[in-house]
């Protein structure tokens, strides 16, 4: 603290140096701010170095999600070690950004430094109450959007063999489950598709619902989708406790089965696939299992088919034994009607035959005794015919015309009859009686 002079008198104080004003402040908190304080805050971030743990603490607005109140702490070494073990044992996961904790702390101020809180201890039930209240709340907003047991009501394909697997290529559990799969004792085949992804940290809710996007792509080619992530420490399952995430795998069109590798923990990726298990190979015999069933259930399809055919063929049998003892009597009872019925008509087939040839007899006589008649008056008439005949033609003899004192004068072998048809120079051949002249046309 400065103060100033005038004429050898002090004056009040006009200012202070950084340090003393720090140190004001300082000394001001040790004195109001004796002893220790629980504080409830969210950690935005937490972070170890050399043994000590950096915090940033925050609380938000619950309607806007908007920071209200940000401070630093610290936990010293020699503290942070045992609590951090204890904190661990209890909850199963590390302290880590997005956590609700409820920590014992007293205020410090350095002068070169600032403010921060000193943590001294910290109360493992309050996160896992935060935590539960979360999931809690997470599966309320499923329940109420109706999408909580959706993909619960898929029905799993029988022949479970396309699997789309959403994990880390580098995961044991993953190598694990394909190993199993490829492995099994049934000689059953699988299609294992990997869609890398990544599974601990902050970016898993972002990582796995854009993959299951990838698959949503080709929903077609497969049959079931497999979240796996085997190993690993409990904190990191807090990335499966997301609504976006749940809303993803409670809404997706193939069954998801979720093996995500930790016994007592029961995330909300859990809760909405349509089953959950354990553990990577509980996941990759399941798959067999489903497969086996069904290999089974063919088994006693084909075996039931078998013995309902063997049923038909039995009863089939006895009932051609049966037609093979009535055949020979009812056709033997055939066989004499329809000889019976052959003699029948051979007899009356040989009557109808017998008076046919009678009858044909009786008019081929009959013709025979008329046809001689019939012959000499047809000879009569045509000899009459031909004297006729013969008159005519002897009447048209054209020497008889010429014999009462006619010619024919011809042009060219034709009988000329008017002279019209003539013109000079024509040669003309006349016919007498007796005797012929020929002439030319002046």
């Amino acid at each position: 603290m400065r103060n100033k002079t005038a004429g050898g008198k002090r004056m009040t104080p006009s200012h202070y140096t950084l340090f003393e004003l720090n140190r004001l402040v300082r000394q001001s908190i040790e004195l109001s701010m004796r002893g220790e304080f629980w504080v409830e805050a969210e950690l935005s971030e937490a972070r170890e170095n050399n043994g000590h743990c950096y915090m940033s603490l925050v609380q938000k607005d619950e309607a806007g999600n908007t920071p209200l109140a940000k401070a630093s702490a610290k936990c010293w070494r020699s503290s942070w070690l045992p609590l951090r073990q204890k904190f661990e044992k209890i909850t199963g996961m590390r302290v880590s950004p997005g956590m609700k904790v409820l920590l014992k702390v007293y205020p410090q101020f350095h002068e070169a430094f600032g403010f921060s809180w000193i943590v001294v201890d910290i109360d493992p039930t309050y996160t896992l109450g935060d935590m539960a209240r979360r999931r809690m709340e997470i599966i309320k907003r499923l329940e109420e959007e109706g999408v909580l047991e959706l993909n619960k009501q898929l029905p799993l394909p029988m022949f479970m063999q396309r699997i789309a697997v959403v994990s880390s290529p580098t995961a044991a559990g993953y190598g694990d489950f394909r190993d199993q799969l490829q492995a099994n004792p049934y000689g059953y085949q699988f299609s294992i598709t990997l869609f890398p992804a990544t599974m601990q940290g902050e970016d898993v809710e972002q990582s796995i619902v854009g993959v299951l996007n990838e698959i949503y792509q080709r929903e077609a080619d497969f049959d079931c989708v497999v979240i796996i992530r085997g190993g690993g420490a409990s904190s990191d399952l807090s990335g499966f406790d997301s609504l976006a995430l749940a809303e993803n795998v409670a809404n997706f069109p193939l069954p998801v089965i979720a093996g995500i590798g930790h016994e007592r923990d029961e995330t909300v990726v859990d809760i909405v696939a349509h089953t959950s298990v354990k553990t990577p190979t509980a996941a990759a015999a399941l798959l067999i299992d489903n497969l086996r069933s069904v290999d089974q259930l063919l088994s006693d399809m084909r075996q039931r088919i078998y013995s309902s055919v063997r049923l038909s063929m039995q009863a089939e049998l006895q009932r051609l034994s049966h037609f093979s003892q009535v055949i020979p009597t009812l056709f033997s009872l055939v066989s004499t009607r329809q000889l019976s019925r052959i003699g029948t008509l051979s007899q009356r087939l040989l009557s109808a035959a017998q008076q046919q040839v009678a009858e044909s007899k009786g008019r081929t006589q009959l013709m025979a005794e008329r046809i001689p008649a019939a012959a000499g008056r047809r000879l009569s008439d045509e000899r009459h015919r031909l004297e006729m005949l013969s008159q005519s033609v002897r009447a048209l003899d054209p020497q008889l015309i010429l014999d009462r004192g006619y010619s024919i004068t011809q042009l060219n072998g034709k009988a000329v009859r008017n002279s019209s048809e003539l013109a000079p120079g024509d040669e003309l051949h006349t016919r007498f009686a007796e005797g012929e002249v020929k002439s030319v046309v002046e």
